[in-house]
């Protein structure tokens, strides 16, 4: 959105030169990001200060900086506030409430990215569209995803993201969503909860901040999802491939090269493959028809979205199929590829899986759960990486696994490695875990 410098400072109830009628264009927290037009808002982190990089971020072009302390030696404007985070938030609920338009929040445990790629895709067919552009979905993205919005949009679609309860309603204070879609509810974050009903609790408050006006798109094929729909005043409506979803997915098929199914007769094909490929464009569609967009104008743009990237990405290399999932992974979503594997590969199958992050006392049960599912899967060969991955290992050999076939390594680079030495041609590869064990290492050492 375009805000004047003397608009965000009377929001921010700061004082700056009167005869600044500068516009504000942008907005960035990153130096290295920075275009002409932007404001810079400048965090103190636990290692990097961002008012260190005032300088450079003026050099890209930023006409303000958002700081905490001003910089004196620089003759530049520079908005001074107690607290960047705070105002940063403040400046965006501002912003929200003059757009006024419709916003439509995402949050689920899997899939919130790769769902909200597919609303903004459908979506955009009746109406101009902003969406949250990569995750940007916490206390500080989530707002800098509002400031983002286009000025000509009449929709945004919004990530919302949380490891901890109150924090998606504190979001929803900020973003004012009319529409709420929730994915599913699983494991993902639960160190900071003591069961997963207090995880659907934490998913629920977005269902809970929509006005009596607002809507509710609701996962039918999750039992916690579905149960949203109780006591809330506004309408809701649900996907899935179950009987009980309003938009359902049927006559389904699985193949390398995504998912085919039908709504209501209307054939559509999802290139990111598997079971949760299909929820996520059939929750894009029941999105989509709350603007009365017709099922054929939804499939055909269905067939045009992108995996994100490092999200089900496929390649092919010397007669291997590898499946690129490393952006990041809790249980759930490590189970949903290991299920697209198990639908559509014909020849091995190998699974190369990071540690999962963020479980607490809960880690070493999943992991051991996620090395049974594994071999359940029919899987013929498992490489763990770090720390509690060691669990997954463990147990697959427990299950019949050898221990030339269930391997740990310390390193993605060593399992990269040790995978060049087995692979063969036919042979269908997964990579997939937690953003901090960087198990696209292993997949780099690998094509190396």
């Amino acid at each position: 959105m375009n805000l004047s410098l003397l608009e965000i400072a009377r929001i921010l109830a700061i004082t700056i030169p009167t005869a600044s009628e500068a516009i504000v264009t942008g907005y960035s927290i990153d130096s290295r990001q920075v275009r002409p037009g932007d404001l810079f808002i400048a965090f103190k982190g636990d290692q990097v200060d961002g008012h260190d990089y005032i300088g450079q971020a003026f050099a890209a072009g930023a006409i303000a900086a958002l700081v905490e302390r001003e910089i004196a030696s620089l003759q530049i404007h520079q908005l001074v506030v107690p607290d960047s985070l705070a105002a940063l938030q403040k400046l965006a609920t501002a912003a929200r409430a003059k757009w006024g338009r419709t916003v439509v929040g995402i949050t689920g445990s899997a899939g919130k990215t790769s769902t909200k790629e597919n609303v903004s895709a459908l979506l955009s067919i009746a109406l101009p569209t902003s969406k949250t552009v990569g995750n940007f979905n916490n206390h500080i993205g989530l707002p800098l995803s509002v400031l983002r919005i286009e000025d000509n949009s009449h929709a945004a679609v919004l990530e919302m993201g949380m490891n901890h309860a109150g924090e998606i309603a504190r979001l929803c204070e900020i973003a004012k969503p009319d529409i709420g879609v929730v994915t599913n509810v699983g494991y993902a974050h639960i160190q900071n909860f003591t069961s997963i009903e207090g995880i659907a609790a934490a998913k629920r408050e977005l269902i809970e901040s929509l006005p009596s006006t607002g809507v509710a798109v609701l996962n039918a094929d999750d039992p916690r999802v579905s149960a949203f729909a109780v006591n809330f005043s506004g309408k809701s409506v649900s996907f899935g491939l179950s009987e009980a979803a309003t938009t359902r997915a049927t006559t389904i098929s699985y193949n390398l090269d995504g998912a085919d199914f039908q709504i209501e007769g209307q054939a559509f094909h999802s290139k990111i493959p598997g079971r949760i490929g299909v929820l996520n464009i059939t929750a894009a569609v029941a999105v989509a028809r709350l603007w009365g967009v017709p099922l054929r104008q939804l499939s055909d743009a269905a067939r045009q979205i992108e995996p994100p990237k490092m999200r089900t990405e496929k390649i092919s290399r010397n007669g291997m199929t590898i499946w690129n999932d490393c952006y990041n992974s809790n249980p759930d979503a490590a189970k949903a590829m290991l299920d697209l594997l198990r639908d559509t590969a014909t020849g091995r199958r190998i699974a190369v899986l990071g540690e999962m992050l963020e479980l607490g006392h809960w880690a070493e049960a999943l992991h051991a759960e996620l090395g049974l599912y594994s071999v359940e899967s029919g899987f013929s060969v498992l490489l763990g990486i770090r720390g509690a991955a060691r669990f997954t290992i463990e147990s697959a050999m427990k299950a019949g696994l050898s221990a030339r076939a269930a391997c740990f390594f310390e390193s993605p680079e060593q399992a990269g490695d040790f995978l060049k030495t087995i692979a063969l041609p036919g042979d269908t590869i997964l990579f997939k875990g937690s953003r901090g064990t960087r198990v696209e290492l292993a997949l780099e050492r690998f094509l190396a």
